[in-house]
């Protein structure tokens, strides 16, 4: 063994370790020192013709000065004139005039001085290797091919080139930096996710899939909750169109959720109804192609629909929503439309109402053609558990009173929007008769008071909400921004009695626009010893009161909070929030995260 060892140290002695570039010059019969030499060289011999066309021209200067005058030669005349030729065509160059409007003012803005420089630079040669003082910096630096010219002559240093913009040509685009912008931020947290750290492999993939769905041919055996998030992806990225609606029919599916369907057509709608006969849940958002057509195929199958959601159908007439409802009213259970405003008026609700006995959800938001008389015909619903009005027509009191007092004690959920008309009597029929609800929307009057909203909450029977929608509930007089004596809308006592009821098991919170709430109020609410330990989403926007003091307290006092807006809280300026927090709506105040 020590033998063959011997023999092969002999052959291949060690000689320490060796670089990748070090084996690759040895192979190709490359010298580094050679190198080093020819460079060392040339620097050697650049410098030596520096100097000895510095001694000529010193000797060519003596001999000037030492000789008399002699007429010039035929050859130094062309010299002169090509040489003004030069100057002529630089004083009309717009380097030229660039380089005198910088020079205005100054002692040396004389055109023939500034055109002979400019025509020495272009035609002193560059040595590489030359030493030369950079004209901007100062700094000592070699000259190379690549040296640029200054503004105002003579050659710039590699560190000052970089820094020069080349006249008409943009300067380079700033590198974005690694992550997510902040348009990208703002946007997850408009949407509430507040995720630390990566997303989850899950998400991840969902999110890809709906990046690439022209290239997907089939989503195969996902369950429905991933077919819902395939779905909003691909509606938020306006995708859904007749190629990729075929990714989601399945036979064995009761229902379907699209929330766009702007792209398909009368054959698409028609497609979802033929491959899924069990259907018992239609959910389109923006059915603008939506026709009579679907709705008389719906009756031809005999389908067992019970809950249907369409937002703008505007196609559909009057006459086709009857015999729907005709139809198929007995077995809906919920009924949700949206934006309609051509069809669907008084006396279509009322064979809604006569027909639809069985319906436990009730949604009509944003609809032209109905009004008391619709009201009227839904109080005779004695079903409903939820129910949700937003109407464009104005509408008076009475009507509204009667459909809470019929349908009150069996109400789960109400929502009214933008019923300008209502005033504290509405109040006091809620606190009368409603005493199951978990959620309360009233938004948009300016005519309920603070002692009506306080009366509402004091001694209520009802249990603790869960949900309370109060937003826009002021008064609207600009001309009078305090308000008036006895506060318009939610204030002070209306807030502490809310919070007070409905404090311990509140979730979600919407005052914005609430601007008669005081600064005392919200110290007394928020104070130290209070806790809202369910409370995980609160919106107070436009709320003037609100401090830096008054935001510290809320994060404290809310311990499960995860999602806090705050347009046009102008007195928050440095706040301290907890991880996993949404804060939206501060743009120049300094937020901290533990």
């Amino acid at each position: 063994m020590r033998k063959r060892s011997g023999r092969r140290t002999a052959r291949n002695p060690i000689r320490g370790p060796h670089s990748a570039l070090t084996d690759f010059l040895a192979s190709n019969n490359i010298s580094a020192a050679q190198i080093r030499d020819d460079y060392e060289q040339r620097l050697q011999t650049a410098q030596q013709q520096a100097e000895q066309e510095a001694a000529q021209q010193e000797e060519a200067e003596d001999a000037v000065e030492d000789s008399e005058y002699q007429p010039d030669s035929p050859e130094e005349q062309t010299k002169k004139r090509k040489r003004q030729q030069a100057i002529e065509k630089t004083k009309k160059s717009k380097e030229f005039a660039r380089r005198k409007a910088r020079r205005a003012g100054e002692p040396d803005d004389d055109d023939d001085a500034l055109a002979n420089e400019m025509v020495d630079e272009k035609q002193r040669p560059m040595n590489p290797g030359q030493l030369a003082n950079c004209k901007i910096c100062k700094k000592r630096f070699t000259v190379t091919p690549y040296s640029k010219t200054g503004p105002r002559g003579g050659l710039l240093c590699a560190d000052c080139s970089k820094k020069q913009k080349a006249p008409g040509k943009k300067a380079p685009a700033k590198k974005r930096s690694s992550g997510i912008g902040r348009r990208q931020n703002q946007k997850t947290l408009l949407d509430g996710d507040v995720s630390n750290g990566a997303p989850s492999l899950l998400e991840t993939c969902i999110k890809k899939v709906g990046d690439n769905i022209d290239n997907i041919e089939e989503f195969g055996d996902l369950p429905p909750q991933l077919m819902h998030r395939l779905s909003q992806i691909l509606s938020r990225n306006r995708a859904v169109n007749s190629r990729t609606l075929e990714l989601f029919l399945r036979p064995q599916y009761r229902s379907i959720d699209l929330y766009d369907c702007a792209k398909l057509d009368t054959d698409a709608f028609h497609k979802i109804l033929a491959s899924m006969p069990g259907l018992t849940r239609l959910n389109l958002r923006f059915v603008t192609p939506f026709k009579d057509a679907v709705f008389e195929y719906i009756l031809d199958r005999d389908l067992k629909i019970q809950d249907l959601q369409l937002d703008s159908p505007n196609l559909v007439s009057n006459g086709c929503w009857r015999q729907l409802f005709i139809k198929l009213g007995p077995q809906l259970q919920t009924l949700k439309l949206w934006n309609l405003d051509w069809a669907f008026d008084d006396e279509t609700a009322e064979i809604m109402s006569n027909n639809c006995t069985g319906l436990r959800r009730l949604k009509l938001k944003h609809l032209w053609n109905i009004g008391d008389a619709a009201l009227k015909s839904i109080s005779s619903l004695k079903s409903l558990e939820h129910l949700s009005l937003n109407l464009k027509q104005e509408t008076t009191n009475e009507p509204l009173l009667q459909m809470i007092s019929q349908l009150g004690p069996n109400l789960r959920t109400l929502s009214l929007e933008e019923f300008q008309q209502v005033d504290d009597q509405l109040l006091q029929n809620i606190h009368d008769n409603c005493h199951h609800l978990s959620k309360l929307r009233l938004t948009s009057n300016a005519t309920i008071t603070d002692k009506g909203l306080a009366d509402l909450f004091r001694d209520w029977k009802n249990p603790p909400l869960t949900f309370v929608d109060f937003q826009k509930l002021r008064d609207v007089d600009t001309g009078n921004p305090a308000g008036p004596p006895d506060p318009i809308g939610l204030a002070s006592d209306g807030f502490k009695a809310l919070m007070e009821h409905s404090g311990s098991k509140l979730e979600t919170l919407n005052i914005a626009s609430c601007r008669h709430i005081t600064h005392a109020a919200f110290e007394e609410v928020f104070s130290e010893k209070k806790r809202y330990p369910a409370l995980k989403s609160l919106d107070i926007s436009f709320q003037l009161a609100v401090d830096d003091y008054v935001a510290q307290c809320i994060v404290r006092c809310c311990p499960a909070l995860t999602r806090l807006v705050v347009f046009g809280c102008f007195g928050i300026r440095d706040l301290h929030i907890h991880r996993g927090v949404a804060l939206i709506g501060l743009v120049t105040a300094k937020v901290t995260v533990d």
